[in-house]
């Protein structure tokens, strides 16, 4: 088998984005996107998807979080995607239901190919400390979107908002890690009828 790993750069007039993945690691997170909260969750997808993370961003932050929070996204669905290459041996899909004290969010992922989010997060404060909430959903959409996954994000209960966006976080890691572990019963196959994703 081959190694499972990718490095992709994006370079803009507002940001640079360094990110490498290994799907087959044991979840080391090197994260420093400049936003100190947006690093906390990445920490978390790291540690529970068990794929490890290096992630440096340099952006306008003296704008605002929103180019830097966005193409880390970006980057990090297009390295992913690049990462899974055909997608051979993949379990493809992955689903988990993660609470964080009163909260509870429920995540089901499919890379199929089609970018789609169904982004159900009812965040019920402006901000996490500095960070715009609003920004969460910045992040996943640009992460669907170049990882060519459908992702459907439920909340099915929260009052904290930082309790919320992380529960999705470790909820959205342990469906990502289900998804892309191999299936000894399909190595070598894409896994659709249709032969190809």
């Amino acid at each position: 088998m081959t190694d499972r790993i990718a490095q992709v750069k994006r370079q803009t007039g507002e940001t640079f984005v360094d990110v490498t993945v290994n799907l087959d690691g044991t979840g080391k997170g090197d994260i420093d996107t400049g936003i100190p909260f947006l690093d906390h969750m990445l920490q978390q997808l790291s540690a529970h998807s068990l794929i490890d993370l290096t992630i440096r961003a340099k952006g306008d932050l003296h704008i605002d979080d929103h180019h830097t929070n966005e193409d880390v996204g970006i980057t990090l669905g297009q390295c992913l995607s690049r990462a899974l290459g055909d997608k051979k041996g993949i379990q493809r899909f992955g689903h988990f239901l993660a609470p964080l004290d009163e909260a509870l969010i429920e995540v089901a992922l499919d890379f199929s190919g089609r970018p789609y989010l169904v982004y159900g997060l009812q965040i019920p404060t402006d901000r996490v400390g500095n960070y715009d909430t609003q920004l969460v959903r910045e992040f996943y959409q640009g992460l669907v979107n170049h990882a060519h996954i459908t992702l459907h994000l439920r909340q099915l209960a929260g009052i904290n908002s930082h309790h919320i966006i992380e529960a999705s976080f470790k909820a959205f890691a342990r469906a990502l890690r289900m998804a892309v572990a191999l299936d000894p019963r399909r190595l070598g196959e894409v896994p659709s009828s249709k032969g190809l994703l």
